[in-house]
């Protein structure tokens, strides 16, 4: 059964899906989106499936690079229902011995709570955001921009001078667990920068995790770690209702299985009910690359090297994601100054390196580095008065060979999942004596269920493929222009398995939307050449 053709076929309606079909609906396109799932969202979605009273995000749930996108600002979603919240204060790293590294959207008031533990650290922290303030921007666009980034990257380069040349250059290069200690003497901007590194999953040792660590903590200064009213499914919500006001049209329940190819483009994409969509002038796959390479396009319809490519594919870590349910806030042993809605685990660097050490060593770690959420302190929908709707998660190997903690075998069945949240809470409890007590329900979410709930999430990975500097910008997710296009004419890879990679910015989906529409302008404007 055939139904009637589009300019272009959207396959997923992530949030990469939905800010490419924005973008060509813009345009002037007409646009069909399939999602396999019943709803739209991808991996950003919230439900009340923990507890009938409580929002919880069933996958990610704090969006800063949203907010600083330019993609995502330019859809001027607040129009379409968005609302963003804060909590009081951005991040807190509590540390066994009562104190607290604290990041606070207002830096002043963070290089005051720096400065206090270690004399210095303040001024050192406020000449950072300095830096930042000349730089960050042109740094973030080029980061989410297609390779090579152009007019960011020309921009950087004017500003480079004014942030410290080759010194910038060198600090941002600095691996996250040396980077602290070089420019801090206390421990408190050390556990931030290497907390917020740990958000990828690229060794603390490793270059690359510094500029991560710095990203993210500026970010923290500059737009905060907000999160939609409501839940995280508000912001892949409103970016549907966008583009339905805008004429698109976006069909759930319709997995899309087979890309039809002609003469090396593509054509058109069949669903599992058997029906048939044509696309004019493009398809754009907010795939998983394992799931687009071989999968929904047959191996005969791509060259070689797009094979030989896709053997050393290197998928992310699993993930483990609990979330509580709580009658009141977190007893903390000792409260932080300010409340924090994003918060870490480590007793110190040191034992988050070894942890991040431990899973690159496939190994699954015995103290575990946490990230995790007070969702009702940052948002007061999610959940009753006084009650606190919460989550944490963790990596583990996605194959392992060992557990350090000795109890734990990496099959991910329902009882390694649930031996590893209790491994996961003790580490909370440590911290908030009486936790546990306060624990309505609890739900765990393994590698097997994350990827039942979004099959993109292969394996329990969230990043559609490693962060690691092997398979980032040109080598992303194959070796080749770090872009969009693929072997196949007309298709485009706009998941996060393509440049710029994972995080909800939106990047990899508005630059498959640009690369179809300038193709489609080249195209037509080749074909005029001979009418």
């Amino acid at each position: 059964m055939t139904a009637r053709a589009h300019d272009a076929v959207v396959i997923g309606a992530g949030p990469n899906g939905l800010v490419a079909a924005n973008h060509l609906a813009d345009a002037g396109w007409s646009v069909l989106v399939l999602e396999a799932q019943d709803d739209v969202g991808g991996a950003v979605r919230s439900a009340r499936d923990v507890h009938p009273e409580f929002v919880h995000d069933t996958f990610s749930a704090f969006y800063p690079l949203a907010h600083a996108s330019a993609t995502i600002r330019s859809f001027d979603l607040e129009e379409h229902g968005l609302t963003w919240r804060h909590a009081p204060a951005v991040l807190g790293h509590p540390t066994p011995d009562g104190s607290w590294a604290m990041l606070h959207r207002d830096r002043e008031v963070t290089a005051g709570l720096f400065d206090r533990a270690h004399a210095g650290d303040g001024e050192a922290w406020l000449a950072m955001c300095s830096q930042w303030d000349r730089i960050g921007d042109q740094m973030i666009g080029a980061l989410l921009s297609p390779f090579p980034p152009v007019r960011h990257g020309l921009g950087a380069l004017t500003k480079l001078r004014s942030v410290g040349g080759l010194d910038f250059v060198k600090m941002m290069l600095t691996p996250a667990s040396d980077l602290g200690a070089s420019r801090f003497g206390g421990v408190g901007p050390r556990l931030v920068i290497a907390g917020n590194a740990g958000h990828a999953d690229i060794p603390l040792n490793a270059p690359g995790s510094g500029l991560m660590g710095v990203l993210m903590s500026m970010l923290g200064q500059t737009v905060g770690f907000p999160v939609p009213e409501g839940g995280a499914g508000e912001l892949t919500q409103s970016l549907r209702r966008r583009f339905e006001s805008l004429g698109g049209e976006v069909r759930c329940s319709a997995e899309v299985t087979r890309i039809e190819v002609a003469d090396r483009r593509a054509t058109a994409v069949r669903t599992r009910d058997g029906e048939r969509f044509a696309a004019h002038r493009a398809v754009i796959a907010d795939v998983v690359a394992p799931h687009l390479y071989g999968g929904l396009v047959a191996w005969e319809d791509l060259p070689a090297r797009t094979a030989s490519g896709m053997r050393s594919f290197e998928l992310d870590p699993s993930t483990i994601k609990v979330d509580w349910a709580l009658d009141g806030p977190v007893p903390w042993a000792s409260p932080p100054p300010y409340d924090p809605g994003t918060f870490h685990v480590a007793d110190s660097v040191e034992q988050m390196t070894e942890a991040l050490g431990q899973l690159s060593a496939r190994t699954i770690p015995a103290a575990p580095f946490l990230l995790a959420g007070q969702m009702t302190t940052t948002d007061p929908t999610r959940s009753p008065g006084g009650t606190e709707s919460m989550w944490a998660y963790t990596h583990v190997p996605q194959e392992s060979v060992a557990d350090a903690g000795g109890e734990i075998r990496g099959v991910w069945d329902r009882d390694d999942c649930e031996r590893f949240a209790d491994r996961m809470q003790a580490r909370i409890e440590r911290l908030a004596p009486g936790f546990g007590s306060r624990v309505l329900t609890r739900r765990v979410l393994g590698p097997r269920e994350l990827e039942q709930r979004d099959s993109n999430l292969i394996g329990g990975a969230i990043n559609g493929g490693t962060s690691q500097l092997h398979q980032e910008l040109v080598f992303r997710p194959v070796p080749g222009l770090g872009r969009a296009e693929t072997p196949i004419r007309g298709l485009y890879l706009g998941s996060a398995s393509a440049h710029p990679g994972g995080g909800v910015h939106g990047g990899p989906g508005m630059n498959a939307a640009r690369a179809a529409l300038t193709h489609s302008r080249i195209r037509r404007g080749t074909f005029g050449l001979f009418r």
